[in-house]
C-alpha cells in the first residue's frame, strides 16, 4: 500500500498576489459556466494598526478525509478516490443540494445543467501525471499538489518550521489543504 496516492495541497500565502490566475485556469480547463467557480481568491486583513498584514489565499475544496459532503449524498454521487480527493459522479447526482448544505467551506455550487459541482484537484490531469491547472499556472508557486502519503515529500520541507494551519479543523473534517501563514502572530 506504500504507493497509494493521497493529494492534496500546501498553498503559501506569503507568496500570493492574489493574482486569480489559479481562478481562470479552473474555469478553462474544467469549461466552468459563467458566474460560477470551483475555486477563488480572498484577501483578508490581519492585526492593528500600524501592524497590520494582508493575506492573499486560493480557496477551493479541501478534500478533507471526513468529508460531510459524501457522508450526507443520498446517492453516493459525492464520493472518495482512490487518491484520497472527494469526487462527483454526475450521472449519479441528483441535485439535491444535501452535499451544499454539508460543506463547511461553501466549495460547491449547482451547476446549470442539475448536477453538483466543486473542485476535482484537476483528476483527469493527476491521472495522467500532470499538475492541476491551478498549480500549472501560478506565477508565484504558491500552489503546490502534494502527495500526503509521501513522507519524504517536498510538502514536509515546505511546511517544516512555518507557520501552517489548515481551515475549519474544528469541523471535524481533516481537510487535505494546508496553508502557509502570512499573518502576523499575536504579540509579534
Amino acid at each position: 500500500m506504500a504507493d497509494k496516492k493521497n493529494y492534496g495541497m500546501v498553498i503559501d500565502t506569503r507568496v500570493c498576489v492574489a493574482c486569480s490566475a489559479c481562478v481562470y485556469a479552473c474555469k478553462s480547463e474544467n469549461s466552468i459556466p459563467e458566474g460560477y467557480c470551483r475555486d477563488w481568491v480572498v484577501q483578508e486583513t490581519n492585526g492593528t494598526y500600524p501592524r497590520l498584514s494582508m493575506e492573499n489565499r486560493s480557496e477551493r475544496c479541501q478534500h478533507c478525509a471526513k468529508a460531510p459532503c459524501v457522508i450526507y449524498c443520498p446517492t453516493g454521487a459525492s464520493h472518495y478516490a482512490e487518491d484520497g480527493t472527494v469526487q462527483i459522479n454526475r450521472s449519479r447526482c441528483t441535485g439535491c443540494k444535501a452535499c451544499l448544505a454539508a460543506c463547511p467551506y461553501d466549495a460547491r455550487y449547482v451547476h446549470p445543467e442539475g448536477f453538483a459541482d466543486k473542485c476535482s484537484l484537476c483528476k483527469h490531469r493527476i491521472d495522467k501525471g500532470l499538475e492541476t491547472a491551478c498549480v500549472s499556472v501560478c506565477p508565484t508557486t504558491s500552489l503546490n499538489l502534494v502527495d500526503l502519503n509521501n513522507h519524504e515529500e517536498e510538502a514536509l520541507n515546505m511546511m517544516n518550521g512555518k507557520e501552517v494551519y489548515r481551515q475549519k479543523e474544528h469541523a471535524g473534517t481533516k481537510p487535505s489543504l494546508y496553508w502557509i501563514s502570512a499573518r502576523n502572530k499575536p504579540g509579534a
